[in-house]
């Protein structure tokens, strides 16, 4: 990867992991440029042994900037995308802002890397969005799936570096004794789950839980597909966990998914029955690939198209930082 790429927000959780990812992928340390709010200009930062100066994003920051990597919040983005395009980079956007656009791509590269075409924008599908559909995908291609049903356990990470430090240092509180607190996030995380802190709609569905729906059908070209979504943040630092029933077209085997699910690219098969081991948010943490695996069949069906899966995968890699800089290899490529 030889272009020149700038990180806005480039001090948050999934800036810190762009870095991470950058410097795995062998991105010289000058052809990188740290941008943030004022807040976090001037401040150093480590990259592949290099000292890299964060600076204020501004006008001219991507003036000779070839691909802009977005982490920094919808409105940040609405705002500074036109602005990095004018100054001739591509754009590819983690937040929420342009993912529903019509005309801009919503893309998860092990599933619908045609559709970036000439794009200037790029959006990242949400994180929850991405680790269900790398298992769900590979089976929808062989056999067209129906009806989508899905629970979603999700890290903190998700909230931001703050909140990971919040779970963090309410589970020393409350260990002690003392009262959590919350601060970051609505109610005390620790030792605790609720409904996913994103507002509630007039149907009663959270905004995450909309976002996964709605994503979903744009990224699968499947304007009608059912599917319908109930997500938990529950007190895990940074791996996703999602509870996937899948219903067919046709009949759809364990051994068939198993099979198919093991030659997935992006996912790692856990699914040891001898030892009840399947897939759990410690272990992908840290992970590109998103762990699979109690994969069976619906007992509630006689008519064998109904699947079970659980999935697990790193909410800052490939649900964000990771999915971002695989589109960008796309785009250089």
């Amino acid at each position: 990867m030889n272009a020149r790429i700038a990180i806005l927000g480039a001090t948050g959780a999934v800036g810190l992991e762009f870095l991470n990812l950058l410097a795995e992928r062998n991105l010289p340390a000058a052809n990188l440029r740290l941008l943030a709010s004022s807040r976090s200009a001037g401040k150093s930062m480590q990259y592949a042994g290099t000292e890299l100066i964060v600076e204020e994003v501004g006008p001219e920051s991507f003036k000779d900037i070839d691909i802009a990597l977005f982490s920094a919040g919808g409105s940040t983005s609405r705002h500074w995308a036109r602005i990095a395009i004018e100054s001739g980079a591509r754009v590819v956007d983690n937040s929420s802002a342009f993912r529903m656009d019509e005309g801009v791509p919503l893309v998860i590269p092990e599933i619908n890397p045609e559709a970036i075409g000439d794009a200037k924008v790029i959006a990242n599908p949400n994180c929850s969005t991405i680790i269900m559909n790398m298992a769900v995908w590979p089976l929808h291609r062989r056999n067209p799936v129906e009806r989508i049903i899905v629970s979603t356990y999700q890290a903190v990470s998700g909230a931001g570096q703050q909140a990971m430090l919040e779970l963090e240092s309410q589970t020393r509180d409350v260990l002690a004794g003392r009262p959590a607190n919350p601060s970051v996030l609505p109610v005390q995380t620790a030792f605790n789950l609720f409904s996913h802190n994103t507002a509630i709609d007039e149907t009663g569905y959270n905004i995450e839980e909309v976002k996964m729906i709605k994503e979903t059908r744009k990224i699968f070209g499947a304007p009608d597909l059912a599917i319908t979504a109930t997500c938990i943040r529950v007190p895990v630092l940074r791996a996703h966990s999602e509870s996937i029933n899948l219903s067919f077209s046709g009949p759809m085997s364990e051994s068939e998914a198993r099979s198919i699910l093991a030659e997935a690219p992006g996912v790692t098969l856990v699914d040891d029955r001898a030892n009840n081991r399947f897939p759990m948010p410690i272990d992908a943490t840290g992970k590109d690939d998103c762990l699979v695996g109690r994969i069976r069949s619906d007992a509630s069906r006689n008519d064998g198209r109904g699947i079970e899966l659980f999935v697990c995968g790193d909410q800052l890699r490939k649900g964000a930082a990771l999915n971002a800089v695989q589109i960008a290899e796309l785009l250089l490529n």
